[in-house]
């Protein structure tokens, strides 16, 4: 299996041993790694969940479009909140970057995140070879 890293300066970098995404041999899957809601100019964390959420999804918009796919493209997320109670935050948003079918997604209440953010999402896309 060859991978095929995926990198852009529109997402924040890397803050750890990680890529922003991996697009597998074969060139139809894209795995994005949890995006959280930093600010790619200036690595810092814009305030409040729905600034985070919107951010998050800007962050996943920007990875994908360096691996060749869309948001479109992506059929399962993983969404990670330090506090279930701004799920419904999560939907609102997320029908104003998704329209149907929407992807399969999970939700996970987690007691932490890195650098104290919010949320954190990551994607699974499948796009055109």
């Amino acid at each position: 299996m060859e991978k095929k890293t995926i990198h852009t300066t529109d997402a924040p970098q890397a803050i750890g041993t990680y890529s922003q995404g991996i697009r597998v041999s074969g060139g139809d899957t894209i795995y994005i790694s949890g995006q959280i809601g930093l600010e790619p100019s200036t690595m810092q964390m814009v305030e409040g969940i729905e600034n985070q959420i919107h951010r998050v999804f800007q962050n996943l918009t920007a990875v994908a479009a360096a691996g060749g796919g869309s948001l479109r493209d992506i059929v399962k997320l993983n969404v990670y909140l330090t506090d279930l109670s701004n799920f419904q935050k999560v939907n609102e948003i997320m029908v104003q970057y998704f329209s149907t079918p929407y992807p399969a997604r999970a939700a996970i209440g987690v007691s932490a995140l890195p650098r104290n953010a919010l949320v954190e999402i990551d994607a699974v896309l499948v796009v055109p070879a």
